[in-house]
């Protein structure tokens, strides 16, 4: 990455706590960004104050914090806002007849609703000073789906629909609206989903049980991380060329599996791309 100065354009991320919100938020106050980072708990938000970050408190289930979120910020920059990173999320492991209808609609306040009430807060900001840049962190299985990950696919696959719809009805503001869609990238996910699925999944009486118990293994691992994995660096280089450049790209692939999945589905049928996805779910399932 060129090393190139920002003018102090201002941004607000979503998810800062760790991972790729915090690499991300990190590499562009570097980079000379003004970032605002946020954090849906206080003692994260602290943290990253204690660094030196401008940050607020964002809650994306909570409306209320949302509104104090985007106020906060306006009052830090004054008003204008050069970006938005959406990229707080969490994924809610298991089988589809064991989710229930609370457990899919959390899943759905943080990754979707959340987000759009955040994004559409902002977008009037943006037409008005006539030009912003909208990121949305979505995910390969967004573009294809996992056995024992409906939740979390329901909710990117519909982030990548009404993302598409909003850069059709942004065209010709100034706003330029881009999906990030990271495969594995070291992070606390598989850990903060394990937490999801002891709160949410009822494992003993499921018929899943035993490919249950299978999954409680893979996503209490430690060790050396799974094939293809990179380092949130990998998605911060995405971020960096979505904010550069003229052109965004719609789309920006990150990891191996990513690319993979995204030829696969153009090539194959249905029925031959179940049978790649079962396969690929057997073996991280051992």
């Amino acid at each position: 990455m060129t090393e190139r100065r920002s003018n102090g354009k201002s941004i607000l991320i979503s998810g800062c706590s760790s991972g790729i919100g915090l690499c991300v938020a990190r590499g562009l106050r570097k980079r000379g960004y003004r970032v605002i980072a946020s954090a849906r708990r206080e003692e994260d938000v602290e943290k990253l104050h204690s660094e030196g970050f401008k940050t607020v408190q964002l809650d994306l289930d909570d409306s209320a914090s949302i509104l104090r979120a985007v106020d906060e910020t306006l009052a830090i920059t004054g008003g204008e806002l050069y970006a938005l990173f959406n990229n707080g999320a969490y994924g809610q492991p298991g089988a589809v007849e064991d989710l229930s209808r609370n457990t899919l609609r959390a899943q759905f306040e943080s990754n979707l609703f959340g987000t759009v009430e955040l994004t559409n807060l902002l977008i009037p900001v943006m037409r008005k000073q006539g030009f912003g840049r909208i990121i949305q962190n979505s995910s390969l299985l967004g573009i294809a789906s996992l056995p024992y990950r409906g939740a979390y696919n329901a909710s990117k696959f519909a982030l990548e629909g009404i993302t598409d719809t909003l850069r059709l009805e942004l065209y010709g503001t100034g706003i330029h609206v881009s999906l990030i869609e990271p495969g594995p990238i070291e992070s606390r996910f598989r850990a903060n989903a394990f937490a999801m699925y002891k709160k949410h999944i009822d494992a003993e009486h499921s018929a899943h049980r035993d490919i249950y118990r299978r999954m409680e293994n893979r996503l209490q691992k430690t060790g050396p991380a799974a094939p293809f994995t990179l380092p949130p660096k990998a998605v911060l280089k995405k971020v960096i060329h979505a904010l550069e450049s003229p052109r965004p790209r719609p789309r920006y692939y990150v990891t191996v599996p990513t690319w993979l999945f995204g030829i696969l589905r153009r090539l194959l049928s249905t029925r031959m791309l179940d049978r790649v996805l079962r396969m690929i779910s057997r073996g991280e399932n051992k």
